[in-house]
């Protein structure tokens, strides 16, 4: 275990530690559902009793979120709210302010976006760092930093920072994260991009820092043509269209009616595909020499990748959000058909239609209406308030400490509590096992797909090994030399849970690395997870008669590769050609 990570369990344990933090406050915290490297000062104890008419020390007020960031309120920070649809500029603008700062950071909402920032700015010889999840690519003499938002370090001084898809405050799951990076980051300019909606909420929630604030508005850079007619055909799909529905196996339906049709061939993007697979697969749609001409695709297009769509095709204006089936709302139809006709791409006009000619009002309706206005930001308790919260409860089972501690928050109107359905989930398992609470929160706030069966049992199992002996090994879990190209639809989606249970264990790594000391073998894994679904998706594709091989598609894989790889890591794998 990280050493860090011991002394913050024996502080924590401390009978001392509730005492001592009615003084002064310096204790590390980890990143709001993300990573254990930034420290939070609570000030004093006589300070935040100035909140309180009845002079008790309240750990549940969260009524006052930006006196969580000391760092940040010794600044008066200069903060540009660039907003307008998509395809306007906004973002292109923000980051050539921080290409120009002599230090930065970007928070985006994907690795995806992440990565492309990192690898734009190092192409122009501006050192730049990348630091997700699942991923540490740092750059000598690097002063940028290029990070997914839970990822943002409060704790550092830059003199430009840049947060990306500001509308994602309002997100139930993952607003928090948005909210810290917004009240947190250290800079003397902080550029903000994102949808208009969120502009008055962001205004209001700068009022309590003092922060000096300016809204620039953008206008979409290139035309986007509602089309008065549906689809109609299959055989009316063209080369640059992209077609879109909301589940995996309706992706594949239509790809296969498309393809069947004889004229052209598909890429796909959805949530579950690997994001190595996603770029992949972006990348052949965007070339002009590539077979692959047609996209089809879930709602993952609608942020975090560059793509050159003609036209948008809504195979259905319906989705299932966890809960419910319900109809798309304005923002997610904004978001989506906004990504045709990119500017500077060979689609300079984007179009946008729907396969029923009964979807289409609800079509027309949502573009011309204004996004609703985001109302609240999401919110979420430190560690360390659970922890002191924890102490003075007498408990070290997170499931209760967390529960209690939601029902009694208190908020200001402009927050709400992140949803943390899954987290409570993850808290009723650990609690079993004879864990630290900090340990039980990391593990809680891990990425584990709760939905996904294999995903959970891979943490059950990492989260019982890790309490039993301290130390997790790959190879205990994920047997070596039985990845496979899959043959069915459940075969390939197993396959995605297992690239999921590979990610955990690589997350888990970064943050606790002497227990889970097998991250090159993940890693060396989730590669050929990566590339065994893009031969299932080379295999699955109709191809024209005379035809027999895509000419960009990825190079046939053989069942030796795989034990090939593995061999150099456990010697008991038989490298022989199956």
């Amino acid at each position: 275990m990280a050493v860090a990570a011991l002394l913050r369990r024996r502080v924590l344990s401390s009978p001392h530690a509730v005492s001592a933090c009615r003084n002064a406050i310096y204790v590390r915290c980890p990143f709001s559902n993300s990573d254990p490297h930034s420290v939070v000062n609570y000030t004093n104890y006589r300070f935040w009793r100035g909140y309180h008419n009845s002079g008790k020390f309240d750990l549940t007020d969260m009524t006052h979120p930006h006196m969580w960031y000391p760092k940040a309120r010794e600044k008066k920070r200069n903060v540009y709210l660039h907003v307008g649809p998509t395809n306007s500029g906004k973002t292109y603008s923000a980051l050539k302010r921080l290409e120009a700062s002599s230090s930065g950071v970007y928070c985006g909402p994907l690795r995806l976006l992440a990565r492309e920032v990192a690898q734009r700015l190092n192409k122009i010889n501006v050192p730049c760092n990348l630091i997700t999840g699942q991923e540490r690519d740092e750059i000598e003499g690097a002063k940028h930093t290029s990070v997914t938002v839970e990822m943002a370090d409060v704790t550092t001084e830059y003199q430009c920072a840049v947060i990306d898809e500001i509308q994602m405050v309002g997100c139930k799951s993952r607003g928090f994260s948005f909210t810290r990076a917004l009240l947190g980051l250290c800079s003397d300019e902080l550029h903000v991009c994102g949808d208009p909606a969120a502009v008055p909420l962001i205004q209001r929630i700068l009022e309590a820092t003092g922060d000096l604030v300016t809204v620039r508005y953008y206008e979409r850079l290139s035309p986007l043509v509602p089309l008065k007619s549906p689809l109609g055909s299959f055989s009316n799909i063209k080369a640059g269209d992209c077609l879109v529905t909301f589940s995996r196996r309706g992706i594949y339906t239509l790809k296969k009616r498309i393809e069947m049709e004889g004229k052209h061939l598909c890429s796909v993007v959805y949530g579950s595909l690997p994001p190595e697979t996603r770029t992949k697969q972006a990348t052949m749609f965007n070339d002009d020499t590539s077979d692959l001409n047609v996209l089809v695709a879930s709602d993952a297009i609608g942020m975090g990748l560059n793509l050159n769509i003609s036209r948008i095709i809504f195979s259905t204006m319906m989705k299932y959000d966890g809960f419910n089936f319900r109809e798309l709302t304005v923002s997610e139809i904004k978001q989506i058909a906004g990504r045709a006709g990119r500017y500077g791409s060979r689609f300079p006009v984007g179009e946008v239609t729907c396969l029923d000619a009964e979807d289409l009002p609800l079509l027309h309706s949502s573009l011309k209406s204004p996004s609703p206005i985001i109302e609240r930001a999401g919110l979420f308790p430190t560690f360390d308030l659970l922890a002191l919260y924890s102490r003075l409860h007498g408990t070290d089972f997170f499931h209760p400490v967390l529960e209690r501690f939601l029902e009694k928050a208190k908020l200001s109107p402009d927050y709400f509590i992140a949803e943390c359905e899954d987290m409570l989930k993850v808290a009723a398992i650990v609690d079993d096992l004879p864990l630290g609470l900090y340990d039980k929160y990391l593990f809680c706030i891990s990425p584990v797909d709760m939905r996904d069966d294999i995903s959970v049992q891979g943490l059950v199992q990492f989260a019982e090994n890790y309490a039993r002996k301290g130390i997790v090994r790959l190879k205990e879990i994920f047997t070596p030399g039985t990845l496979q190209v899959p043959k069915t639809h459940n075969q390939l989606k197993e396959l995605e849970s297992v690239h999921k249970v590979l990610e955990l264990y690589v997350w888990l790594s970064f943050r606790v690395e002497n227990s889970f000391p097998d991250r090159e073998v993940a890693a060396s894994q989730k590669s050929i997870c990566s590339m065994l679904i893009e031969e299932y998706l080379v295999r699955s594709g109709w191809q024209p008669q005379g035809r027999k091989k895509f000419l960009h598609g990825p190079q046939k894989l053989l069942r030796k590769y795989d034990a090939s790889q593995m061999h150099k890591y456990f010697q008991e794998v038989d490298a022989r050609p199956k």
